[in-house]
């Protein structure tokens, strides 16, 4: 009943539309994605949606919190109405839909039997068709884990256009899921991952080990909750980024590479800024009450 009523709110109030997963798969044993309807036509901005493990699907992030406290903090219905006040496309995952029962049995979805086969499934069927300039991703939990193995598997894509990657909660593993160290290099610069604790939101945390995405606090202990209680942060550290981007496009930096002009683009962004949070901590202008 849940996962029928959100999708009724991402089709009806937001306006979006399934895209089937396989594109050729039966009806009966195919599943989708969510999408902004113009999606295909010159996307400039694209903000991609991966939820976490368990029973939740398209457009949730906790079934707990839509039960027990609200739509609003249970599910992505506000990161896609904040995305889309700000002139980005849309593209929420469906994860964990893997299996569907004909005659009763269990059938594994083709291109979709587990959430990584699902999500590369989309990046190299829908993503690289959309080819968006830019590209901002939340990810909740175990989307962690689907993002970065997402990054590995599509390093190129993502260091060309993947801007800004916000973590909450996130149960990612860089030594066990064999995260190279030139991926790392470039998530340590474009991502940050808001961590359930009990210090103030924003208050830089001890990563576990060094070669981690920096962590900070998502101002709740509630592993469920990170992603409400980090909305704000989460809006501001995507749009810090996307503005320093735009600035260093606007200047129209040109490095020379292997005797070939090109835009300085991510590569000067990832260098020159820091995670907004972290850099103000480190340089000393970190104020925990902001």
């Amino acid at each position: 009943v849940i996962t029928k009523y959100v999708y009724g709110l991402l089709e009806v109030d937001l306006g979006l539309q399934k895209l089937k997963v396989p594109k050729d798969g039966d009806e009966m044993e195919s599943t989708f994605v969510f999408a902004s309807p113009n999606i295909f036509m010159n996307t400039e901005r694209l903000l991609i949606l991966i939820h976490g493990s368990g029973v939740v699907r398209a457009g949730q992030w906790a079934r707990s919190l839509i039960i027990n406290d609200s739509i609003q903090t249970g599910t992505q219905i506000p990161n896609i109405r904040k995305a889309q006040e700000l002139g980005y496309e849309i593209l929420v995952l469906n994860t964990n839909d893997n299996i569907r029962f004909i005659c009763k049995q269990p059938v594994e979805i083709k291109e979709s039997a587990s959430p990584e086969e699902h999500a590369n499934y989309v990046w190299n069927n829908y993503v690289k068709q959309i080819n968006p300039k830019h590209i901002a991703i939340i990810a909740h939990s175990y989307g962690g884990c689907v993002t970065l193995d997402l990054a590995v598997k599509h390093f190129s894509d993502f260091e060309d256009k993947v801007f800004a990657i916000a973590l909450t909660d996130s149960v990612h593993n860089v030594r066990y899921q064999k995260v190279p160290s030139k991926v790392m290099k470039y998530l340590k610069k474009v991502a940050i991952n808001w961590a359930a604790h009990n210090s103030p939101l924003d208050t830089p945390l001890k990563m576990p080990i060094k070669e981690d995405i920096p962590r900070v606090s998502a101002g709740h202990t509630k592993h469920e909750m990170t992603t409400w209680s980090s909305f704000e942060s989460i809006n501001k550290f995507i749009q810090e980024r996307y503005d320093s981007l735009t600035d260093m496009e606007n200047d129209g930096k040109i490095v020379q590479t292997d005797g070939h002009k090109s835009q300085c683009k991510h590569d000067s962004i990832q260098d020159s800024a820091a995670p907004w949070c972290v850099l103000n901590y480190i340089t000393g202008s970190y104020n925990p009450g902001n």
